[in-house]
């Protein structure tokens, strides 16, 4: 049986991503038969509870009491990690014992090849989830499932090199439920009857709020909404009380249905990163607000590839912005129509079955290094 150590984080800071797709990759590899791990700091908004409840051993790191501080030499995201690179290096070593396992697979901003070195000697291979390309890595396996201008070259000099690269959407950690929604995807018509509000499962700027303003103020026309937080997400109370004063606002919290939800939206108002490639999968016409710098980039090339309106980071975006955006799509259903197929088209051959090639290329790489 394979064993499978994920060192992930999820906090208010951090947010809910890494984790969520390290979950949807451990759920393909149990299924698989692969014996599972996690090994998380207990950082405010972390997700411990979620990883266990789905019957993953978690390893949990203390959270330090006072913040950590930068210091010279540091990663950009350093302070996410909460503790210096070398205590959390020598945690997640100690949490191992005895035991070797074939995969550790990292999915934090955090780390770099400092902290993978100290882990090579007792690990068997290395794969390394990343979409910053903005510090080194020492790993047999490298994943960013995002969308850049010279993807192709980005990391050609921050691995080894005979690390095998995964590079775009096609290699998007997505659910099953996706794909068996792409499946069965209705033809949208370009009308608007049904819309999607969903920035996370954190949401620190509380863009939720903002965006079910903006569709409340927009009373010419009759929608049913779908308002969806995360149990993270700091703000839910007021959401819901917004919510529940409106008709047709639909409040949703920790949802599993997510890929049911897309589905039977026409339009999405959300956040960039990894629910960029979930809109894609079903072929959802979104306006997109980010909300971290890190979704900046990828944003604007979905955007200039014509499958979705990038509104602009959210310190710079007011409900009236929404408003006037929301007003468009209304008026071009030809629009919305044509951002579907486009957004379908960027998912390219691995839309379907988002996490196999992934699959496979880390039982190609395995066997190579056995």
């Amino acid at each position: 049986m394979m064993q499978v150590v994920i060192r992930a984080d999820a906090s208010v800071q951090i947010g809910s991503g890494h984790v969520m797709r390290c979950l949807t990759l451990a759920d393909e590899l149990r299924r698989r038969g692969a014996d599972l791990t996690f090994v998380c700091r207990e950082h405010p908004g972390n997700l411990i509870g979620a990883i266990a409840g789905k019957g993953y051993g978690v390893v949990i790191l203390r959270q330090e009491a006072k913040t950590y501080s930068v210091r010279s030499g540091d990663v950009v995201h350093a302070a996410w990690l909460g503790v210096p690179w070398e205590q959390d290096a020598r945690e997640t070593l100690d949490s191992l014992g005895e035991a070797i396992p074939d995969w550790l697979i990292i999915d934090h901003y955090g780390i770099d090849r400092r902290w993978e070195e100290t882990l090579r000697p007792h690990v068997g291979r290395i794969m390394v989830i990343d979409d910053l390309a903005d510090r080194p890595h020492d790993c047999e396996l490298l994943l960013d499932q995002n969308l850049y201008k010279g993807m192709e070259t980005r990391y050609d000099k921050l691995v080894p090199l005979g690390c095998k690269k995964l590079l775009g959407p096609q290699y998007a950690l997505l659910r099953p439920e996706f794909a068996i929604a792409r499946k069965n995807l209705r033809q949208r018509d370009g009308q608007i009857r049904r819309v999607l509000v969903f920035f996370g499962g954190v949401d620190p700027t509380n863009e939720t709020a903002k965006s079910v303003r903006a569709l409340a103020g927009i009373m010419d026309h009759r929608l049913e909404v779908d308002v969806v937080v995360g149990n993270g997400n700091i703000h839910k109370q007021g959401i819901q009380e917004q919510c529940t004063e409106k008709d047709g606002f639909y409040y949703h919290c920790q949802v599993n249905n997510m890929a049911e939800l897309m589905a039977a939206a026409d339009l999405s108002i959300g956040a960039g990163g990894s629910a960029t490639w979930e809109r894609c999968s079903v072929g959802l016409p979104s306006i997109t607000i980010s909300i971290a710098r890190n979704q900046v980039e990828t944003t604007e090339v979905v955007a200039d590839r014509g499958a979705a309106w990038y509104l602009g980071e959210s310190a710079n975006v007011h409900i009236e912005h929404i408003q006037d955006a929301l007003l468009c799509a209304l008026k071009h259903p030809d629009q919305l129509r044509e951002m579907g197929t486009r957004a379908v088209r960027l998912m390219a051959t691995g839309g379907d079955e988002a996490a196999h090639p992934l699959l496979q290329a880390i039982l190609e790489v395995g066997n190579a290094q056995t």
